[in-house]
């Protein structure tokens, strides 16, 4: 009995919330609230393309990040994606949009595994150029054929019935919000367990020393040519949205190599292996050149012409990327990690087994 009653009046235990729940649920509030506090404008403008753009980095991050197989084809495979998407719209009677994104990404995902062929012998600068004529060849397939754009005179392409998900028109602002942000949601779940799993430890391996992963028995081959396939899936399904949810119609320029370089920024700049860097580097990317462009009107306005003020604002915003770079060459993603850390610098740097090949030799 005295045991009973000296357990009944002790005192509760503190309820204590991770940080990183509070995060998770500020966030999420974040988002949920979005549609109701924020303008047309912002939706539009800033906050749908921030979200494709930050889904086209997280593609790209997965094989270059995680799988350390570097390309300058994304603009390629959200070409794909997107033109693909059109053409199942098109000539397909009935067919959902949902099941169109899913069908366009795996499309998207078998001109990845296509052009990732090479891969499996090549890596580094000769992969970069192998990826780099999917970029070209892409650009004159789509422009030279007038089958994937319907014959039109302009050569762009758009939704025949517009946008609707399952009988939902999702043509005003706040219906583009919601699919946009739903397709980043899921794909970004379904690459953070990705990359969690066996898959993930194994892209891992490869990058960080093949050679060392081929003698442990890991299949450096497939799992390059499977990074590949999950990386243009995702950028596929990334240049749809950005072709109809943000632009609401696009040609063979929406996809230049220009594209292909700023997911290439975001990445670098966000941070290579995470799934957080592609968010913060879209954010990045996205809102500096509306800051800049802010700051220019309200400080230089009607004092420097046009063009110059432009190409200004291109100079400030390089020199930016280059300072950043040199000053913490692993991302936004380290960069906070560290500041959230306090004093102690964050965690240290993770071991890999190119470390450990270093520490090895005499």
């Amino acid at each position: 009995m005295a045991g009973l009653s000296s357990r009944s009046g002790a005192q509760p235990l503190p309820l204590v919330i991770a940080p990183g729940i509070l995060v998770l649920a500020a966030v999420t509030a974040l988002v949920l609230a979005v549609p109701f506090l924020a303008s047309e404008y912002w939706v539009n403008a800033i906050i749908v393309p921030f979200l494709i753009l930050a889904l086209a980095g997280l593609g790209l991050n997965l094989l270059t990040g995680f799988a350390g197989q570097l390309s300058l084809g994304s603009g390629a495979f959200m070409m794909v994606g997107a033109y693909a998407t059109y053409a199942l719209q098109l000539r397909v009677p009935g067919l959902p949009l949902p099941v169109a994104l899913l069908l366009a990404g795996l499309l998207a995902g078998a001109a990845g595994l296509l052009f990732g062929l090479p891969a499996r012998r090549i890596k580094g600068f000769y992969l970069i150029v192998s990826t780099l004529a999917a970029q070209f060849f892409f650009e004159w397939l789509f422009l030279k054929v007038p089958w994937f754009y319907n014959g039109n005179p302009s050569a762009t392409i758009a939704l025949p019935h517009g946008l609707s998900v399952f009988g939902l028109s999702a043509e005003n602002p706040h219906g583009r919000y919601w699919l946009t942000l739903g397709t980043v949601a899921l794909l970004t779940l379904l690459s953070a367990n990705l990359v969690r799993g066996q898959t993930g430890r194994t892209w891992t391996a490869v990058r960080d020393m093949d050679a060392a992963a081929a003698v442990v028995g890991v299949q450096t081959r497939s799992a390059k040519l499977q990074a590949f396939f999950v990386s243009s899936f995702v950028l596929g399904i990334a240049g749809a949205l950005w072709a109809f949810c943000y632009l609401g119609s696009a040609s063979v320029q929406s996809f230049g190599l220009a594209r292909s370089y700023q997911i290439l920024f975001i990445i670098i700049l966000g941070g290579l292996g995470t799934i957080r860097g592609a968010f913060l580097g879209a954010a990045f990317v996205s809102l500096l050149p509306l800051i800049l462009d802010w700051l220019f009107q309200h400080l230089l306005s009607g004092h420097v012409d046009e063009g110059l003020r432009q190409n200004i604002q291109k100079a400030i915003f390089g020199l930016l990327i280059i300072g950043f770079l040199i000053k913490e060459p692993e991302g936004l993603a380290r960069l906070l990690a560290c500041l959230f850390a306090g004093p102690s610098g964050g965690r240290p740097r993770r071991r890999n087994l190119r470390d450990l090949n270093q520490e090895t030799k005499p």
